[in-house]
C-alpha cells in the first residue's frame, strides 16, 4: 500500500523542538522533509542538545528529526536563493519555525514564493505569529504556558506557578502547524493557488485553555487550583493516595459516582444530598473527597486497581516513564521504534500516533548534517556535479562537505 503522504514534498527551514515535531509526523506518513539546515550556526540546534549528545547527533535531534533530509544552504548567501527556489519549485510547502517577522525577513511568504510556484503552502510556527506587538519577539514553551495561563491553573493551591511536565505548548502548536500546512495543501491541489498559513505558539496556548476561558469570558468566572491534580468541576475525577502509592479515579458521569460508592461501601451517599448530584458534589467537593479517600487509602494500588476496573469505573495507575513504556498496552500496539544509528548506536523512541495503512513501521535514522545536499539537488533540480561543486566554492553550503 502506498504511504498517505508519499506524493508529499515540504521544505522545512525548522529546528529544535514546536516546528520539527510537526513535520516529523508528516514524514512518518511518508512526506518527504527537506530540512534547511544554516551552515553559520552548525545547522539545528537540537543536534546539540544534552544529554546523550555526540558531536552534531543528539536522541534530542533523533526524537525530531528521523525520516527527513538534510541540505545545508545559508539562505543569507546572496547565491543561494537561486538554489532555495529551485528546491520549492519542486515541493508543495514552505515550512518554517522562527520569529514572527522572521519569514518576511528570509522571503519566505507566499507573495516571495508565488513567482516560483503558484500552489507553494507557506506555513509559518512562530512565538506570537506574523502580526500585532509581539510579532518579533522569540516564544519559549516555558514562557507560553506562563503568558496564557496555564502556570496559573498547575499545581498545589498554596504552591507556586508550575509548568506541565513536558513541552506541551510546543508539541500542540507543532500537531496544529502539520495540520494547518495539510489543509492549506489539499485547497491548493484543489484550486491551484497556496497561501500563508500563520500558527502561533502563543494562540495554540489560548485556545487550549478550552471551556476555561469560555467560563471566564462568559460568566467572569475565576479559574482556581485544585488539590491532587482535581477536575475543576467534576467530583470525584483526580489523584487518590493509595496505601502504597497512587491511583487516578474519574466519575465524569452519575452512573461512575453510583459505581464506585458501591464498591467502597459508601452507598448512603447517594442518599445524602450533599452527594447526590454532580452540582452537590461540587459544592461540597472537600467533604465528598475525604470520604472517598478515606476507603482507597486501605488497600494497596495493585488491589484496587482491578477492582475499580472490574466495576467499571474509569481508573489507571500514575506510572512514571520507565512502567510507562512496560505497560502490556504499549507492548500490545508495538509502540516502541528501535533504530540503528551510526553514531548513537541503538536508539529506542515511540512510534507516532497517527496510525493508519503505510505509516512509518521502521524509522530511518535523522541525517547528518547537509548529507542529501549534493542528491538532492541533482536528483529533483536538475543540477549536475559541477554545478554543485562551484556551489560549494562560493560557500552556499558553508562548511559541510557535499
Amino acid at each position: 500500500m502506498r504511504r498517505p503522504l508519499e506524493d508529499v514534498a515540504i521544505v522545512a527551514v525548522e529546528q529544535y523542538g514546536a516546528g520539527p515535531w510537526g513535520t516529523v509526523h508528516l514524514a512518518d506518513l511518508g512526506a518527504t522533509v527537506i530540512k534547511i539546515e544554516d551552515p553559520t550556526t552548525g545547522g539545528d540546534i537540537g543536534r546539540y542538545v544534552p544529554p546523550f549528545q555526540e558531536g552534531e547527533d543528539s536522541l534530542f535531534f533523533e526524537t525530531f528529526c528521523h525520516n527527513k533530509l538534510s541540505v545545508s544552504l545559508d539562505l543569507r548567501h546572496p547565491a543561494a536563493r537561486p538554489v532555495f527556489e529551485d528546491l520549492v519549485r519542486g515541493a508543495d510547502a514552505v515550512y518554517s519555525n522562527l520569529r514572527g517577522d522572521g519569514p518576511a525577513k528570509l522571503r519566505l511568504l507566499y507573495d516571495d514564493l508565488r513567482h516560483v510556484n503558484e500552489a507553494i503552502v507557506c506555513c509559518s510556527l512562530s512565538g506570537f505569529g506574523m502580526t500585532g506587538p509581539r510579532a518579533a519577539e522569540g516564544g519559549y514553551d516555558y514562557i507560553l504556558q506562563g503568558m496564557a495561563g496555564w502556570m496559573s491553573l498547575t499545581g498545589d493551591p498554596d504552591g507556586p506557578p508550575v509548568k506541565s511536565g513536558l513541552s506541551l505548548v510546543d508539541m500542540a502548536t507543532g500537531y496544529a502547524a502539520a495540520l494547518a500546512l495539510m489543509c492549506a495543501l489539499w485547497r491548493a491541489r484543489r484550486d491551484g493557488a497556496g497561501c500563508d498559513v500563520d500558527v502561533s505558539l502563543f494562540e495554540t496556548a489560548m485556545n487550549l485553555n478550552m471551556y476555561v476561558t469560555t467560563w471566564h469570558l462568559s460568566q467572569g468566572w475565576e479559574p482556581i487550583r485544585t488539590r491532587f491534580s482535581a477536575h475543576p468541576s467534576v467530583v470525584p475525577f483526580q489523584n487518590f493516595e493509595t496505601a502504597d502509592g497512587w491511583v487516578v479515579v474519574a466519575c465524569p458521569k452519575q452512573k461512575f459516582f453510583e459505581l464506585l460508592c458501591g464498591l467502597l461501601g459508601l452507598e448512603w451517599m447517594l442518599g445524602d444530598g450533599r452527594f447526590a448530584t454532580m452540582a452537590a458534589r461540587l459544592e461540597h467537593r472537600d467533604t465528598c473527597v475525604e470520604l472517598i479517600a478515606a476507603e482507597l487509602r486501605r488497600a494497596t494500588t495493585a488491589e484496587w486497581l482491578p477492582r475499580l476496573k472490574a466495576a467499571g469505573i474509569p481508573s489507571g495507575p500514575i506510572h512514571d516513564i520507565a512502567e510507562a513504556v512496560a505497560d502490556p498496552q504499549t507492548i500490545a500496539r508495538d509502540l516502541v521504534a528501535v533504530t540503528e544509528h551510526p553514531v548513537l548506536g541503538t536508539v529506542r523512541q515511540i512510534r507516532s500516533p497517527l496510525r493508519m495503512p503505510g505509516a512509518a513501521t521502521e524509522l530511518r535514522p535523522a541525517p547528518g548534517r547537509g548529507a542529501d545536499t549534493r542528491r538532492l539537488l541533482i536528483e529533483r533540480c536538475g543540477y549536475d556535479d559541477a554545478r554543485v561543486d562551484l556551489l560549494s566554492l562560493q560557500g552556499v553550503f558553508g562548511d559541510v562537505d557535499v
